[in-house]
């Protein structure tokens, strides 16, 4: 069942965290609808303008309204993640999406300020969640690309004036993380205190962490034995999520990880059998895999075994 953000965050707010998963084809599809409901979660499927150009847009739509035929138990919210503002009106207009996000974080203020409203504004009017973002983090996720000398926190004070001006749903907020696997060197971490004193300013307001892919040093070191060359991958200590979760935090944004649990099982089938060519032998190992994988991140995310008290609220 398609339901909006906006119900999912009431209910989870400084309960759990929902997961937000990015997904590009059939088989990440399938992994994450069957990871969801074997750790009886509810989630957020996650469309980025890239998968959305990846073949067509219906394409994308059409595996998902399948999935929620097959799957009618799960509850889950769909969102364009990291969209322009053409993305977003287009998703606005095609009435399938619960949510979308804007990103004009790259903008000075006053210009966030500006896209963002407009966003809001037409989003609203159908009934559709906005989020937006304040901060750069750095890293690459498809289009975003900041560099990490140009990575900017959050300022506490303007995350308050921006989400009075724009009328947002929810924030995603730059706390140390960033995009892709190779997220930090030396002693980084998440700047908890900043999201505290986001919170103070914010209170009940929901908050998002984006790049938040813990990279897991297995699924690295499988990768690299297999042919790989991901040399200093390091991403967020998944245990992390329970305390960001008091704090405000309501929706982590996993992305990368999925990515490697694909590398990881394509390059090692392959590499193990390299006479076979069939593209479903590898496909059935990943569906398995990844829902494995889902259901890990919910234990962590505290969203595991919320399922039907969700039912009940939306």
């Amino acid at each position: 069942m398609i339901v909006t953000t906006k119900k999912l965050f009431e209910f989870a707010y400084d309960k759990f965290a929902i997961g937000a998963y990015n997904i590009n084809n059939l088989e990440q599809t399938m992994g994450l609808f069957r990871g969801n409901l074997d750790s009886k979660a509810p989630f957020i499927i996650q469309i980025s303008k890239g998968a959305r150009s990846y073949t067509d847009k219906r394409m994308l739509e059409a595996i998902i309204g399948a999935a929620n035929d097959v799957f009618s138990d799960s509850i889950f919210a769909v969102h364009l993640d990291h969209g322009d503002l053409e993305a977003c009106l287009d998703c606005i207009d095609s009435g399938f999406y619960s949510s979308v996000m804007i990103d004009a974080s790259a903008e000075p203020f006053e210009e966030n300020v500006r896209i963002t409203k407009q966003v809001v504004d037409a989003a609203h009017a159908k009934g559709i969640v906005v989020e937006a973002e304040l901060g750069k983090l750095g890293g690459v996720e498809e289009h975003v690309k900041i560099d990490e000398k140009d990575a900017r926190l959050t300022n506490p004070d303007e995350a308050k004036d921006f989400v009075a001006k724009t009328g947002c749903d929810s924030l995603a907020v730059a706390i140390g993380t960033s995009h892709g696997a190779y997220k930090f060197s030396g002693a980084q971490a998440l700047r908890l205190d900043v999201l505290a004193e986001i919170q103070k300013r914010l209170p009940k307001f929901p908050l998002v962490m984006h790049g938040s892919s813990s990279v897991p040093e297995e699924e690295v070191r499988r990768i690299n034995e297999a042919g790989g060359k991901m040399l200093g991958a390091k991403g967020v200590d998944e245990n992390e999520f329970a305390k960001a979760v008091p704090l405000g935090v309501i929706k982590v944004n996993i992305d990368t990880d999925g990515r490697l649990v694909w590398t990881r099982v394509h390059r090692e089938f392959f590499k193990d059998t390299p006479e076979k060519f069939d593209l479903r032998g590898p496909g059935k190992i990943f569906m398995a895999e990844y829902a494995k994988f889902i259901a890990h991140k919910n234990e962590k995310l505290g969203s595991a075994g919320q399922l039907e008290e969700v039912r009940k609220v939306v």
